[in-house]
């Protein structure tokens, strides 16, 4: 254990919020890094990818830099629009 992944679980156990708050982080990294990769597969730009989704580029940036907290509803439409399917394995870093 990284003494990182340490000083993580020992504030997670004395602050709850603490430990929501990089478990949300972390999923939205997951996501990012997918959203990403699923986006350059097909050689697309964010612009592109956008348009296709029937998103403004703004928040497929924000998607792809882990600062937006993608809900379901807009991973279920990048899943429908790009005819693929998106899967996330979250691993709690606690």
């Amino acid at each position: 254990m990284s003494k990182i992944d340490k000083y993580v679980a020992e504030r997670s156990k004395n602050n709850p919020d603490f430990a929501k708050l990089v478990e949300q982080e972390n999923i939205n990294l997951e996501v990012a890094v997918k959203v990403r990769d699923l986006r350059e597969s097909m050689g697309m730009s964010q612009r592109e990818f956008a348009d296709l989704i029937g998103k403004p580029q703004s928040t497929i940036a924000r998607i792809e830099n882990g600062s937006m907290n993608a809900s379901t509803k807009i991973l279920s439409e990048i899943a429908q629009a790009t005819n693929q399917r998106l899967t996330i394995q979250f691993k709690p870093t606690f």
